[in-house]
């Protein structure tokens, strides 16, 4: 989904203003800032840096760190193993060691005995750091500052971010070097800005320009490009651009939007190299089996939103059929270009059940006045299209999702790599808890708890390296790896839900009452560990403060019973 970020033309007016980094908007093809009630005394759009890494905030790194009695879920999709220990020396994994046998006490007195600091993790599960391959940061219309959702991200597992556009260019770079030096608490990021952003060459209007722009993009601090299949992006810049990335070690990923996906669809964009088609748009186009263009009502209005979102999930009755021959011939075609398919489910699972998004167990706690505020319907609100949302809007997206679902699952299935993104911050979905949801998606769609473990870490992970020619960092635990780690108490293969920061309600059978469970425990970043619990309870006193600054409620309380 496009956003409140600038296009060729307008980043190059983003200037510093106090406190963080403001920018204009002329395109209708994003969200305009400040149209939700007006929930905050700062200039919509501003960007506000977090605060410096306290002492508080975390432990580490070490130099010889060692998680203990763990079973691990290494990331590579094999079964869990364990009882093992983890040895850790600064930022990188130096062992992984067989601790033991289950069902028998551990080992005693196993090396290293030398280690600076321990974790006591038995009886509790090891993963790979997660990787959201599709993220944007909260202007001071969404949140006090930026820290709001990396603490959320953070307090989910995730240890890495791919933000299309994180921020502004110049925002976002620096936010990226604060991060790799651990000058915040925040996850690792990886730098995707939209063609033509942060330069003084101009409007990127020719094949030439826009080679022109990458190579400048890559001395820049950017890591890859983010298109819109904006009428300015014509198929044969993008095409010049996506080749020019690739010559410079650079990703590039694609919202194939409405407004030019009759002319370039997602197999146009696998056709030229695309490394990856994020989101839903561009797939279903390319499947069309009466006509070459959706069918929209006369009346009809893009820049409407409920009509924009209502009416594209109507495709669902106008393609080739799930399993037909031009259904996996598509996918086979995308296969073989190697392309990539990033989904992003939650952030429009709203279209098929709005009650459900709009009384989440998290919103009332986790979810700032702002960012509430921003959620409501309004017509000058991307994302907030919800105007009349009616059963037959659910019904067609119901529909649009079943196709959806398979087709991901479907390429899974054939050998394609899906990854994981969210894309939080709009229609009800909150940074961090939008994470966990897009996994439970994943499993409707049919992906085995293993397989989206997978592609949540490994798969991730490879898709953010691929673009460099070099094997991914992070993303799976064994010895040369980054120290990027999840430490959970449930296992999250038999219930994805104990990930939420809310946690999961049970059943006691002494007590005959429901108590919560699940959380992740601990977050390792670099080496670093970060409390994941304590970080919550950060979030939660920023709401609270924001609802008692603005004096605002903010979400309702979640029912009774369900609250953390």
């Amino acid at each position: 989904m496009n956003k409140a970020f600038l296009t060729a033309a307008t980043l190059i007016l983003a200037t510093l203003a106090p406190g963080g980094v403001s920018f204009a908007h002329d395109d209708h093809d994003q969200w305009i800032a400040g149209g939700a009630a007006g929930a905050s005394q700062d200039p919509a759009g501003q960007y506000v840096p977090g605060p410096a890494r306290a002492a508080g905030d975390s432990i580490g790194p070490f130099r010889k760190l060692v998680i203990r009695g763990a079973t691990l879920i290494d990331g590579t999709g094999g079964p869990p193993r364990g009882p093992v220990d983890i040895v850790i020396e600064g930022n990188r994994i130096v062992a992984v060691n067989q601790a033991g046998w289950p069902g028998l006490p551990l080992k005693p007195k196993r090396e290293p005995l030398d280690a600076e600091h321990e974790i006591d993790a038995t009886g509790m599960y090891v993963m790979p750091g997660f990787v959201d391959t599709h993220v944007h940061l909260p202007a001071a219309d969404k949140a006090p500052d930026v820290s709001y959702a990396y603490k959320l991200w953070l307090a989910h597992g995730v240890t890495t971010v791919r933000g299309v556009p994180l921020a502004p260019p110049e925002f976002a770079s620096a936010e990226k070097s604060r991060s790799a030096a651990n000058a915040i608490a925040a996850p690792r990021i990886v730098n995707y800005q939209t063609l033509g952003a942060g330069w003084s060459g101009g409007a990127v209007d020719s094949p030439d320009k826009a080679r022109l722009w990458v190579r400048w993009a890559a001395t820049h601090n950017i890591d890859g490009i983010k298109f819109f299949n904006r009428p300015e992006e014509t198929p044969a810049i993008i095409a010049a651009a996506i080749d020019e990335a690739h010559k410079n070690r650079m990703g590039t990923l694609a919202h194939l939007s409405q407004t030019g996906v009759a002319n370039f669809n997602a197999q146009d964009a696998g056709d030229v190299h695309l490394d990856t088609v994020t989101h839903y748009y561009g797939h279903h186009e390319a499947l069309l089996k009466d006509t070459t263009i959706q069918k929209l009502p006369v009346d009809y209005n893009y820049n409407n939103e409920q009509q924009r979102f209502g009416d594209i999930a109507e495709i669902w009755d106008d393609i080739h059929a799930p399993g037909s021959p031009e259904w996996m011939a598509y996918l086979r075609h995308q296969k073989d270009n190697r392309v990539i398919f990033n989904p992003t489910f939650n952030i429009y699972a709203a279209s098929r059940d709005l009650m459900r998004a709009r009384n989440a167990d998290w919103n009332n706690r986790y979810t700032t006045p702002q960012l509430w505020n921003y959620f409501q319907s309004t017509r000058d609100n991307h994302g907030s299209y919800f105007y009349d949302w009616t059963t037959e809007n659910e019904f067609a997206w119901k529909r649009f999702y079943a196709n959806f679902f398979k087709l991901m699952n479907d390429y899974k299935n054939m050998g394609g790599r899906v990854t994981v993104g969210t894309d939080s911050g709009f229609i009800f979905k909150t940074y961090g808890f939008a994470y966990i949801e897009e996994l439970e998606l994943f499993r409707e769609a049919g992906f085995t708890p293993a397989e989206i473990l997978r592609a949540a870490t490994m798969w991730s992970a490879d898709e953010l390296a691929r673009p460099t020619g070099g094997p991914a960092p992070f993303g799976v635990v064994r010895a040369g790896m980054l120290a990027d780690l999840v430490i959970v108490k449930e296992n999250p293969l038999a219930n994805l839900k104990t990930l939420y920061g809310t946690g999961h309600l049970r059943l006691n059978p002494e007590t005959n009452k429901q108590e919560r469970v699940g959380g992740v425990s601990l977050t390792i970043k670099d080496g670093i560990v970060y409390d994941a619990q304590k970080l919550l309870a950060d979030v939660a006193r920023m709401v609270a403060s924001e609802k008692a600054r603005l004096g605002q409620p903010g979400a309702p309380p979640a029912n009774p019973g369900t609250s953390p």
